[in-house]
């Protein structure tokens, strides 16, 4: 009979070093409430040695929420929630260690359909919990809100890696051992997506680490994808656009002049096919800054100039 060595397939081996090499930097989370300490209430990651942690924002929801970080190797410490931010689903959490063993952050841009996976949580305690499938599809969308503000998380990962509850904000790692997403959600039987670690994702961590929030900026319209009149589609070199539903009163949309059933294609010069387009160049860096919107009004293309402000709670709008 052969060794255990000489039993393990190449499938087997990625799997046991990803799980090795991930284990210990993988936290389950357990939540202060009412009724004392949550028993599974969710997972995080480390990722840096001095105690950063990234998990789910659903997990840590809560102002004065109490979070105990407890490791496999039967560490349990207290974290500090640096900052949350419910519309990409991401937190982080600093727990009270400088020794802690941190994970690798990799890109999910890399990925490709059919690619191994493997999640990794700690849903129970110091038993870690760690199943393997494959990227199911890339590019899916979440909806994610927070107050009365709705937001569209990119590029999702779906994967068949079997997922509980307890695994959301657990580590999704690739063969190499690298977090490429933060497991957020299951959506049905088989099916489990992963907020993909990306360079807009990189970029959310930074401000959570640097100012506990993440700032954006809001134009003020609500609206939805809708083809282009022909026309302009061959102007343009596209076929999509944002149609404007609704331009909230008093917003930055409505003093530059945009009008319900304009069509959005551009924003300084960039151009914008949906509603996820916008958000995803409604940075930081607009608020409060001159854009130049590219819009198609009864067929004919023009500039409007607009001044983003900062998207704060209670402000509904696709932009």
């Amino acid at each position: 009979m052969p060794g255990d060595r000489e039993a393990l397939d190449a499938y087997s081996r990625v799997v046991t070093h990803v799980a090795d090499a991930l284990g210990p930097s993988v936290a389950n989370l357990r939540i202060r409430g009412r009724r004392g300490w949550a028993t599974g209430g969710g997972s995080g990651v480390v990722i840096t040695p001095d105690g950063f942690m990234l998990t789910s924002a659903h997990v840590v929801a809560g102002p004065g929420r109490r979070v105990r970080a407890s490791f496999t190797d039967g560490s349990d410490l207290e974290a500090t929630l640096v900052g949350a931010d419910p519309l990409s689903d991401l937190a982080v959490l600093r727990a009270e260690s400088a020794r802690l063993q941190a994970a690798e952050l990799g890109d999910a841009a890399e990925l490709r359909v059919g690619q191994l996976v493997v999640a990794i949580g700690n849903p129970h305690g110091y038993a870690g919990s760690v199943t393997a499938g494959v990227v199911s599809a890339l590019g899916r969308s979440l909806p994610a809100r927070s107050g009365g503000a709705t937001r569209i998380i990119d590029d999702v990962i779906q994967t068949d890696a079997a997922l509980n509850p307890g695994n959301s904000g657990g580590a999704l790692v690739d063969g190499r051992a690298r977090v490429v997403g933060i497991n957020t959600a299951v959506a049905g039987v088989g099916l489990g997506l992963a907020v993909p670690v990306n360079a807009t994702t990189r970029r959310i961590v930074a401000a959570l680490m640097r100012d506990g929030r993440v700032r954006r900026a809001w134009i003020g319209i609500a609206g939805g994808a809708r083809p282009l009149p022909p026309r302009a589609a061959a102007a343009l070199g596209r076929d999509r656009a944002i149609e404007v539903v609704e331009v909230i009163d008093g917003s930055p949309a409505a003093r530059a002049g945009l009008r319900a059933e304009d069509l959005i294609v551009g924003v300084d010069g960039l151009p914008v096919r949906g509603v996820d387009d916008l958000q995803r160049l409604m940075t930081e860096e607009r608020i409060d800054t001159r854009c130049e919107l590219a819009v198609v009004r009864a067929g004919v293309e023009r500039q409007l100039d607009l001044v983003p402000r900062e998207l704060g709670e209670g402000r509904t709008s696709a932009g």
